[in-house]
């Protein structure tokens, strides 16, 4: 049987006692993840080979394997031919349009420009708090950023999140910073997104969104709300997002 969690440092290997009724190998896959979240090992490192992971473990090679095969599907880990397998991290390239499906109608898909609104800590409204599982009242960091195609306004975000985790986040900090958000969020808050569940809908431009973005009031915009989560599947990330569809389609691959 696999190592427990649990156990001190140094001490035997002993039975997952919460998860044996998992197959070994999503044993061994909640194991790996666990030392993912404690920062065993940090995004852009390479884990232990599978014969390591083995024997750390007490398990076949094969079943390793399974569960790296696992975590890669859920883009916790990325399988480098003839190099090994690396912690995924926000600061790839290919990771950049996981979380942005805006794509333009015509031309390639690129990343845009941000323009910070404002950053600031506030209470967090009850709505807020119980995506994020917090307490109403509780702090989070407020952001409002405009997202800029080829110069032009496309996307106007109202991002929250839990103030717990983002200490020291300001102003100044994302306006020094040239990067994908969720690159800053993990190299220095510790924070990776690893998914995100969304509502979209039509809407129509309110007087705000209609001055930032540039259109008329009434405008049709593409309303995204999104909820974000680290490991554990805790949230830690409410977005709402306005998107100008004229020129950009929302892209969804599914399957």
């Amino acid at each position: 049987m696999p190592a427990n969690p649990n156990s001190p440092a140094g001490a035997p290997p002993g039975p997952l006692e919460s998860a044996t009724f998992l197959p070994l190998y999503q044993q061994i896959k909640t194991l790996i993840t666990q030392s993912l979240d404690r920062g065993e090992w940090k995004p852009g490192e390479a884990i232990p080979s599978e014969m390591e992971l083995a024997a750390r473990f007490k398990v076949s090679q094969g079943t390793v394997r399974k569960a790296i095969d696992a975590l890669a599907a859920e883009n916790l880990v990325v399988r480098r031919q003839g190099r090994g397998t690396f912690v995924a991290t926000h600061h790839e390239p290919r990771a950049q349009f996981r979380f942005l499906r805006l794509t333009p109608d015509e031309g390639e898909q690129h990343y845009p420009e941000s323009r910070f609104l404002e950053c600031r800590r506030v209470r967090a409204p009850s709505e807020v708090a119980r995506l994020l599982d917090i307490k109403a009242g509780d702090a989070v960091v407020l952001m409002r950023r405009v997202l800029l195609f080829d110069g032009a306004p496309i996307v106007l975000d109202e991002i929250w999140l839990q103030g717990g985790l983002f200490k020291g986040l300001t102003a100044e900090r994302l306006s020094e910073y040239k990067g994908p958000l969720y690159g800053l969020f993990e190299s220095e808050f510790g924070v990776r997104m690893l998914h995100a569940t969304e509502k979209l809908r039509a809407v129509g431009a309110d007087a705000d969104s209609a001055r930032v973005l540039e259109v008329e009031s009434g405008t049709p915009l593409l309303s995204v709300e999104r909820v974000s989560f680290t490991y554990g599947n805790r949230p830690v990330e409410v977005r709402r997002g306005l998107y100008i569809t004229s020129h950009h389609h929302y892209q969804n691959d599914l399957g």
